[in-house]
């Protein structure tokens, strides 16, 4: 139904164009009519019995956001630990347990930690949920790593149900 939503928003756009009456076609006057659309669709869209067809954008930007804060935090404790004098970490590896359940979303949360400095996802278990994680310093990052990793659950989720 988000594809209905989408055509109807377009109509309203052609419409208010219509509306204004203008000698030639003019993108403004669409991209108006598109915007007041967006209005009209995100109040009603409850009678329609699907959700906002722009929510799932709206939760990728979301999540692009919170990777980019994730990964400005991490780069930032990696630099610390690296400029230091003495290099005092402890690596290891410790495993999670992800509320995820599709494969795309324990690949999309394995990448997004992977992409982030100072961890990388080393294994998924083949049931699927659980996840082999080598952190740079396991005594400091470890709590900040879940907390990262619920962060990115939360959104993975709002994006992919």
């Amino acid at each position: 139904m988000p594809a209905a939503q989408l055509l109807l928003n377009i109509f309203i756009a052609f419409l208010w164009m219509l509306l204004m009456d203008e000698d030639e076609l003019n993108f403004t006057t669409f991209l108006a009519g598109f915007l007041v659309g967006i209005g009209i669709i995100f109040f009603m869209h409850r009678f329609f019995g699907t959700q906002f067809y722009l929510r799932r954008f709206i939760s990728i930007v979301k999540l692009i956001f919170i990777f980019a804060s994730e990964l400005t935090q991490s780069s930032i404790i990696v630099l610390k630990q690296i400029l230091s004098p003495k290099l005092n970490i402890e690596p290891g590896i410790f495993k999670y347990e992800t509320v995820l359940k599709s494969d795309v979303e324990v690949t999309m949360l394995s990448m997004l930690l992977t992409l982030t400095p100072g961890s990388v996802v080393m294994e998924v278990a083949p049931e699927g949920t659980t996840l082999y994680i080598h952190a740079m310093d396991v005594k400091q990052s470890k709590a900040s790593l879940i907390s990262q990793l619920k962060n990115f659950e939360k959104a993975i989720m709002e994006v992919t149900r």
